[in-house]
């Protein structure tokens, strides 16, 4: 028996694959008709300005943050939302998407102790001892294809619950990287290092940034690159953080796309990455009214790096390397960016490229702003 019956969907649900383009769609046609505008480098941020008041709204599927400089704003636009849409007001930001936040006179304070509970229950590695550093000194993993293999789909759930932790977490940020390239087969040694990252958590459960008020601050970026580092592929790990005033803002460590021949040329691939955030980031201070006047500082522990940034000859050490590498020379030539010598010990950026004695890993983990929840 046929039936020539075809339902009309009305209304998006949850689950299917065109609901966020529909919520996404509806939620954005009402924030231009109220009078915001859409920032071009982040889709999911907009801002609204009138004359020295500003309000700033942050979408993240169906919850949403704002913040401004005018109480007046935030009464019209509470009211405005909803008026629009069934909304829970839920005041002044506590807990938002797993993420502690504390707010007070000196600052913001942020951290997911509350969810580093959880996932140490989830995996029972909540009454274990804890560990001073997420990797021992001088780590190096690799497939081992005769090493005895482990639960896969435990290792996962694992590097997952920690991944989201790395929102608020940049210590553990390389120790993340490292095990999260092997889930596809995972052996004995993998798992000893994933959970290491859980027992060095059980030692350091409220850890996280805090934010000082501070007048208005540049831009400072660090660059890094551990040279062939992968024992596999013989890959780069490249490394950058940005601070702003007394906190970081953004960081990254992640294995390079390319085989690279020389530490130059290393280097080069990882400034050169840092380089596209910083830009990215200048144009979304811009947007939020905090221009940076200045180019902005990045620290490299590379002599070589600099000369290279400046000398737009390609001699013989450099000029196999791929044209889009020297992007980073046309930014310093425009004044955006700024390279600047640092030494090792003072490189914050070297955290996310290895793992690092107890000693220099707490000072630089103190350059990011990480404190224990006051």
């Amino acid at each position: 028996m046929v039936v020539n019956i075809v339902y009309k969907l009305k209304l998006t649900l949850y689950g299917l694959k065109q609901a966020p383009r529909a919520w996404y769609s509806r939620i954005e046609s009402y924030f231009l008709k109220s009078g915001f505008s859409k920032r071009p480098y982040e889709h999911t941020l907009f801002v609204k300005v009138e004359e020295y008041k500003m309000l700033v709204a942050c979408l993240y599927v169906d919850d949403l943050i704002f913040t401004g400089n005018c109480t007046a704003m935030f009464d019209e636009f509470k009211k405005s939302m909803n008026s629009e849409f069934e909304m829970t007001d839920l005041g002044l930001m506590h807990y938002f998407l797993g993420i502690e936040v504390a707010q007070t006179e000196a600052g913001i304070f942020l951290c997911q102790k509350k969810y580093v509970g959880e996932v140490l229950e989830m995996f029972q590695m909540h009454q274990n001892n804890p560990a001073a550093t997420p990797a021992v000194v001088g780590l190096k993993l690799h497939k081992d294809q005769g090493g005895k293999l482990v639960d896969s789909t435990m290792y996962k759930q694992i590097v997952g619950s920690l991944m989201y932790l790395t929102a608020t977490r940049p210590d553990i940020m390389y120790a993340m990287s490292l095990i999260s390239r092997y889930m596809e087969n995972p052996i004995e040694l993998h798992l000893l290092e994933a959970k290491r990252i859980l027992r060095y958590l059980q030692g350091k459960r409220s850890l996280g940034m805090f934010y000082k008020k501070e007048g208005k601050t540049p831009l400072l970026g660090f660059t890094d690159s551990d040279f062939a580092g992968d024992m596999d592929d013989r890959k780069s790990t490249s490394g950058y953080v940005f601070i702003m005033g007394s906190g970081v803002v953004a960081w990254s460590s992640k294995k390079q796309p390319i085989v690279t021949l020389s530490s130059i040329e290393g280097e080069l691939v990882a400034a050169t990455a840092c380089a596209c955030q910083a830009v990215w980031l200048r144009r979304l201070l811009e947007e939020l009214q905090n221009k940076q006047e200045e180019a902005t500082t990045i620290r490299c522990d590379n002599q070589s790096i600099i000369k290279l940034s400046k000398n737009p000859v390609l001699h013989g050490r450099s000029k196999h390397i791929d044209v889009k590498y020297h992007f980073l020379r046309d930014l310093c030539k425009e004044g955006q960016l700024g390279l600047e010598y640092c030494r090792s010990e003072d490189q914050v950026a070297d955290m996310f490229t290895k793992a690092l004695k107890i000693g220099q890993f707490e000072k630089l983990r103190g350059m990011l702003g990480m404190i224990v929840k006051p």
